[in-house]
């Protein structure tokens, strides 16, 4: 729950990585009931930390997508049904946009221009947030998103799920240059990251077996390579186009070593913002902040409207 600031005043976020990691990855209709059944007592706990009542909500924001339609249909709907029902407006948001304006929880000044990273399982995207308000991409991958590449890179290392934290962990008992893994590039300032995994895999299966030491130091060089790709595409880019702020984002911003590696790397290009770990994996405080934004940018959306699982950033 957010209020104008923006400031934050509570953010309940209920994980499914228990749920999924028997089946070694998110499984939809398993996640869309999850959202069934813990909505409302998550809604009603962000109340609770936030020491607010219905009556002083002004608005309701919703992840309109992109998404798995199921989990998107519930939020969507069950949003929806609480504006009707207590006459609020409703507005509905990218979540994508909101990896970018979760920045904002860590500095209220931040205004555009901006550089951004969202990484995540599903998207890889570098943008630009532009004065007018507008988000604007300008790179993205050709293949799988990084946060997929490490979870399928966990896979292969005989990793649980979710594989991104699991690698980064590995890592950290690892060398990161035993490997010379290939730097994934594309054309552009887009992003390819199948071809590291293949060599990740050829890797692995010329060894045959693999001691506990030769796994971490595997897991820090596949780290390595995908963390210097990242940030490459962003020092190109403000080579390109100097912007007086970089934002991270996404659930892969998590990252221990992207995170070191970009204050390295990037805080000497800009001014470098990378939200509190718990605030780059998809959350609700960074719906609204999105929803604040959006409400001054064009006022709240006419119901009813639909889930959008193919949504871009705006």
């Amino acid at each position: 729950m957010v209020t104008d600031g923006p400031r934050l005043l509570s953010n309940v976020i209920r994980s499914q990585d228990a749920l999924h990691a028997p089946y070694g990855g998110v499984v939809p209709e398993l996640a869309a009931r999850a959202h069934l059944q813990t909505l409302v007592p998550v809604i009603e706990r962000a109340l609770e930390d936030a020491g607010t009542r219905w009556e002083q909500i002004d608005a309701v924001g919703v992840t309109r997508g992109p998404g798995l339609i199921g989990c998107l249909l519930v939020g969507v709907n069950l949003a929806q049904a609480i504006a009707y029902a207590r006459s609020l407006p409703v507005i509905g948001v990218s979540h994508l946009a909101a990896h970018v304006y979760a920045g904002l929880l860590e500095d209220e000044q931040l205004r555009p221009p901006v550089l951004g990273l969202v990484v995540s399982g599903g998207h890889s995207d570098l943008i630009r947030w532009q004065p007018d308000g507008e988000i604007a991409v300008i790179g993205r991958t050709r293949d799988d998103a990084a946060g997929e590449a490490f979870d399928k890179g966990a896979r292969i290392l005989g990793l649980p799920f979710p594989g991104g934290p699991a690698i980064d962990k590995l890592a950290a008992s690892g060398d990161p240059r035993a490997v010379a893994f290939p730097r994934p590039r594309a054309p552009g300032l887009d992003f390819s990251f199948s071809g590291v995994k293949t060599a990740l895999l050829y890797e692995v299966r010329k060894r045959k077996t693999l001691s506990e030491q030769e796994r971490a130091d595997l897991a820090a060089s596949y780290q390595e390579a995908i963390v210097d790709a990242l940030l490459q595409r962003v020092e190109a880019a403000q080579a390109i186009d100097r912007a007086p702020t970089i934002v991270l984002g996404g659930g892969v911003a998590r990252n221990r070593r992207l995170r070191e590696a970009a204050q390295a790397r990037l805080g000497h290009l800009a001014r470098l913002i990378i939200p509190a770990p718990e605030l780059c994996t998809d959350n609700a405080a960074m719906i609204g902040v999105a929803a604040l934004i959006e409400w001054d940018r064009r006022g709240p959306d006419p119901a009813p409207f639909d889930a959008d699982p193919s949504l871009g950033f705006s």
